[in-house]
C-alpha cells in the first residue's frame, strides 16, 4: 500500500519563484494568462528575458500595453536570430505582449508583408512607430539589436544598419536613393572601425552624417 503519511517537499527556490511570478503577470496583464505563463517560464528555461513590462509602460484602459523598445527587444529575443517568421506566430507573440492589434496590422500593412514576415523589416517598421524621424527609428532599433547588454554602448554590424537606413529611406519615400548612397559611402569610409560596428553616436552626434 502506498505510504499516505509520506511527507511532500517543497523546493526552496518554488516561493520565490512563484513570487516573482505572480508580480511578473500583475505588472504585464496579459490577456491570455495561460499562454502568457508558458512564454514567461519558457523564457526562463532558455535563459531568455522574460515577456515581463517594467513599471514605466502603462496599462491602456483596453487592456493592452504601449509598444516600447523594451518589448521590441522582447519580441526580437523571441524570433531567436530567424530571418523570417510566420504572421500567425507573431501575432501570438504580440498577444502574449498585450501589444494592440491594430498597430501590428498597420505594421503588417505599411510594410505589405503577407504570411511570411521578414523579421528586420517589420523590426525596423515598428521602431518607426516609436522613433518619428529616420534618426530616431535607427537609435532604437540599433538599441533593440545590439548583443552588448549594458556593458556600453549599442552597436550593429553595419551591414544590418545599411539595410535597416535603405529599406526605412525608400519606405518614407522623401529621401532621394543618392543621399542614403552618399551617406552610407561616408560612414563606411570615414566612420566605421576595424570592428564593423556602427554605434548610435556615429550616425546621431556626428554633423556630417545627416541621414533625413
Amino acid at each position: 500500500m502506498p505510504q499516505m503519511d509520506k511527507q511532500i517537499c517543497i523546493p526552496p527556490e518554488l516561493p520565490e519563484l512563484l513570487k516573482q511570478f505572480t508580480k511578473a503577470a500583475l505588472r504585464t496583464q496579459p490577456q491570455d494568462l495561460i499562454q502568457w505563463a508558458a512564454e514567461y517560464f519558457g523564457a526562463l528555461t532558455r535563459g531568455d528575458i522574460p515577456p515581463v513590462r517594467d513599471g514605466s509602460q502603462p496599462v491602456a484602459s483596453s487592456n493592452c500595453a504601449e509598444l516600447t523598445p523594451e518589448l521590441l527587444k522582447i519580441l526580437h529575443s523571441r524570433v531567436a536570430g530567424r530571418l523570417i517568421i510566420h504572421v500567425s506566430e507573431l501575432g501570438q507573440m504580440w498577444k502574449v505582449l498585450s501589444l494592440p492589434p491594430e498597430l501590428l496590422n498597420s505594421v503588417i500593412n505599411v510594410g505589405r508583408f503577407t504570411e511570411e514576415i521578414e523579421w528586420l523589416k517589420f523590426l525596423a517598421l515598428a521602431c518607426s512607430a516609436l522613433g518619428v524621424t529616420i534618426s530616431k527609428t535607427l537609435k532604437i532599433a540599433c538599441e533593440v539589436l545590439s548583443s552588448d547588454h549594458g556593458s556600453g554602448p549599442a552597436r550593429i554590424p553595419f551591414s544590418t544598419f545599411q539595410f535597416l537606413y535603405t529599406y526605412i529611406a525608400e519606405v518614407d519615400g522623401e529621401i532621394s536613393a543618392s543621399h542614403v548612397s552618399r551617406m552610407l559611402a561616408y560612414i563606411e569610409q570615414e566612420v566605421i572601425g576595424p570592428d564593423g560596428l556602427i554605434k548610435v553616436s556615429d550616425f546621431t552626434q556626428n554633423p556630417q552624417v545627416r541621414l533625413e
